[in-house]
């Protein structure tokens, strides 16, 4: 099937719900030879992807993820997730796992997806593991997590096990030096279902393509965000540039907007101070901003980010108004008690 696929392909046809339907089978088939699911992804990508076609592949891949049991009281909370798709190459601290944290810490159910570093130095699962944070509950244990904590870690090798299949294709194609459907595909598939997203984006143009993805599959609130930091972008909101945003919200429609980070009251700073290192090295970075000794610009950078997060999940009427929030939340020592809280329930 995947043959008449990438010929499909090659003639810049798109696919048909039902013709992913039959590629994602295909692609998760250990029997399918590695080199033709590589060509097929792609051929994929040099065609480009329309929203359709990535809305019907996170579908598709959503229906053979592991999804949670969540209470009924949970569930009909705010349900919120704050990821980048990495890919920026600026090697930064883990900016949207400590705006996960503080966010939390805000009163807010946080449902972290990720997984290890593939294109940095240090992912998500590597962080929060160095600061003591489990990464590998169960399905049952992050359900109860996200109702007794209000945070839990949804770690994508436990949660995605079809994916499996998929690696080595990935990874063909990336030593080919081509970027495939997978490299903005994570925040799409969080198996907790969340019903507020912050995504960051490497690519200013993939804000609205994500977004309106997103919006597709049912996201009540979300937005897709581009940091500009020179001629380089980042998969968070800047505080170094203007930034790209992609929204949409359950009382108004889809929309396309900018932010100017000098509407915030902030420090003088560069991309070298918002640099990050080794798991070690940044679980000391999260624990230095959760404490509120860091006050320099990587605290910046997490107070715009938070405060974006709570607006998208409906907790503040603002980003001005979230920032504020953001900096009480801090400095009121609430931050470094959730990391503790969760750093005791780790251990059981």
């Amino acid at each position: 099937m995947l043959t008449k696929l990438i010929e499909q392909l090659i003639a810049k046809q798109s696919l048909s719900a039902s013709e992913i339907k039959g590629a994602v089978k295909c692609l998760v088939d250990p029997e399918v030879a590695v080199e033709g699911k590589a060509e097929f992804l792609t051929r994929l990508a040099e065609k480009g992807e329309t929203v359709d076609e990535i809305a019907a592949f996170a579908a598709e891949l959503r229906s053979l993820s592991i999804c949670p049991e969540l209470d009924a009281a949970t569930r009909a909370r705010e349900i919120v997730d704050v990821c980048g798709t990495g890919g920026d190459r600026l090697n930064t601290f883990n900016i949207s796992t400590t705006v996960a944290l503080v966010t939390a810490a805000a009163g807010l159910v946080v449902a972290k997806h990720g997984n290890r570093a593939v294109t940095g130095t240090c992912g998500s699962a590597d962080v929060l593991e160095a600061l003591g944070v489990r990464i590998d509950l169960s399905p049952a244990e992050a359900a109860q997590w996200l109702r007794d904590h209000g945070f839990a870690f949804f770690f994508a090798p436990h949660f995605h096990p079809a994916f499996k299949q998929i690696g080595p294709a990935r990874k063909l194609c990336a030593e080919k030096g081509q970027r495939t459907l997978f490299n903005f595909m994570g925040p799409l598939l969080n198996p907790a279902r969340p019903t507020a997203q912050l995504v960051g984006v490497a690519r200013p143009h993939l804000c609205e393509l994500l977004g309106k993805v997103l919006q597709s599959l049912g996201i009540r609130r979300g937005m897709v965000v581009c940091g500009q930091v020179g001629e380089f972008h980042l998969d968070e909101l800047s505080t170094l540039g203007s930034n790209t945003i992609a929204e949409f919200y359950q009382d108004r429609g889809f929309a396309n907007s900018t932010l100017d980070p000098m509407a915030f009251p902030l420090q003088p700073s560069s991309l070298a101070q918002l640099a990050g290192g080794d798991k070690a090295a940044n679980a000391e970075i999260v624990r230095q901003l959760l404490n509120g000794a860091d006050r320099g610009p990587k605290r910046d950078a997490v107070q715009l980010n938070a405060a974006a997060a709570l607006f998208v999940a409906n907790a503040c009427k603002s980003v001005a108004e979230g920032w504020d929030r953001i900096g009480d939340v801090i400095d009121s020592g609430a931050a470094s008690r959730k990391l503790d809280e969760l750093v005791q329930a780790s251990r059981g």
